[in-house]
């Protein structure tokens, strides 16, 4: 086996367990709730603290790769991981449980961007869809399986098995990484790091969650105003500082590039939304038709079976068709299926229920592998490190604004509709979000990418 094969393999293994604890912990939320008598605020913020930690720290995966090397980063984050994973386990209160959770964000959060920049320096411009194919390809393994085997544990043991059915992975992809990645030979010029930066966005990102959390509560809605308006201060204050500082903590001038920014934009539409709908459509099947975890959790096999399919389409085609065509079907396809999950009102209509998370999964996943292609094309090597920091912080903002947005959301409907179609109404404004990353897909110079990939392949 080549070594770029090794290290490709590392690098789906550490996906893979990002991608299994972000959904497996899914289907467990009703019964967390009931355990710890806690509210859908709280509930979304153990998938936000999660997400808030893979935030914070992948900022400084480049500057830490420079410093000790990515294979130390990978092998202690992966350590990290498994000791924050072993306390959510057990948490005896939903505080500890956010606060684990966060920790395991951070444990987890230079898994990706690390083994990402390690593998995608060691493929060529034309070679790297059909490595995106191939990431897609396994990572939708963990969304597809982990909520179905979430939903048994749940009914056949207890909730915290979502949380320790991840240990044993872990331990393969550490057991990998520390016998098959090399150590790189240290950088002379390290990156100084940009501690404002760093301090200004992980404020500027707790201000914006607290924020969104604390409107959606009742009696909260003016702290939770003056939160998010303190957070978008900061917010403005860190961009400022970004684009006037020679080394900043994320280079933000690379989102210049139209590619790597169309394909974010994307990312925050069509995969970050979904995770928020698949929250809601969790807490509706259970909560409000009765549905058994494991049901619950079964759909997201067509899910994964649409995926796959869309995946491969984007793997044979992307070469041939460019993204424009691509992006807009993934668009309208997953609007559509936010609207079939609308129109669920009984446990018994499984074959809506199959239709809705097939269509969300064949579009988002055409949506996705298509932007994974894309983003880097135009990059030049020596700034794919940052590109990559850029690309897997801005994927994991768009997951946990999508939590953040519709659980506020559905807490502002339960207050004026009620539960049924509280729901379903959430369901449809999600679906019509699908309509603004379309209108900025016609945009694309599709032929010039087109003409951009045969070149580059005629020439080998």
């Amino acid at each position: 086996m080549s070594y770029r094969s090794k290290v490709a393999i590392v690098y789906l293994l550490g996906f893979f367990v990002d991608l299994i604890n972000m959904f497996i912990a899914n289907v467990a939320y009703p019964a967390i709730g009931q355990a710890m008598a806690a509210s859908v605020s709280q509930l979304a913020w153990v998938s936000n603290g999660y997400i808030l930690g893979l935030t914070l720290v992948i900022p400084l995966s480049a500057w830490l790769a420079q410093r000790i090397g990515g294979r130390r980063v990978f092998l202690l984050s992966l350590a990290l991981f498994m000791l924050a994973t072993l306390g959510a386990g057990n948490a005896d209160s939903i505080g500890a449980l956010i606060g684990w959770r966060t920790l395991q964000g951070m444990g987890g959060g230079l898994l990706i961007p690390i083994g990402q920049t390690l593998t995608y320096q060691l493929y060529r411009s034309h070679e790297r869809a059909g490595l995106s194919a191939a990431i897609m390809l396994v990572g939708l393994l963990a969304p597809a399986l982990s909520p179905a085997l979430g939903g048994w544990l749940v009914d056949s043991l207890d909730w915290r098995w979502v949380f320790f059915a991840n240990l044993p992975l872990a331990a393969l992809a550490l057991a990998l990484a520390a016998l098959w990645l090399r150590a790189e030979t240290p950088t002379a010029a390290c990156k100084p790091l940009d501690a404002t930066g760093l301090l200004s966005a992980c404020a500027a990102l707790t201000l914006l969650l607290l924020g969104l959390t604390r409107l959606s509560e009742a009696g909260h809605q003016v702290s939770g105003a003056a939160l998010l308006a303190a957070g978008l201060l900061v917010l403005a204050y860190y961009l400022r500082h970004s684009l006037r500082t020679p080394q900043p903590l994320l280079n933000l001038r690379l989102v210049g590039d139209p590619l790597l920014r169309n394909a974010m934009a994307v990312y925050l539409c069509i995969p970050g939304l979904f995770i928020g709908v698949s929250l809601v459509a969790m807490l509706y099947l259970q909560n409000q038709l009765g549905m058994p975890a494991a049901q619950v959790g079964g759909l997201m096999l067509p899910w994964a079976l649409a995926s796959f399919l869309a995946i491969t389409l984007t793997g044979k085609s992307f070469n041939r068709l460019g993204p424009r065509p691509l992006l807009i079907a993934g668009c309208l396809l997953q609007g559509a299926g936010m609207l079939t999950l609308a129109q669920i009102d009984q446990a018994g209509q499984h074959a809506l229920q199959i239709a809705a998370f097939a269509l969300m999964g064949f579009g988002g996943s055409l949506c996705s592998s298509t932007a994974q292609s894309s983003a880097f094309l135009q990059i030049p090597d020596g700034q794919l490190a940052d590109a990559s920091a850029l690309w897997n912080i801005n994927r994991q903002l768009s997951f946990c604004l999508g939590v953040a947005l519709l659980s506020l959301l559905l807490n502002l409907l339960l207050t004026v509709l009620p539960p049924a179609a509280a729901y379903r109404t959430c369901f449809i404004l999600a679906g019509a979000s699908a309509l603004i990353p379309l209108l900025l897909c016609l945009r694309l110079a599709n032929r010039a990418i087109v003409r951009q990939l045969n070149a580059q392949q005629d020439a080998l």
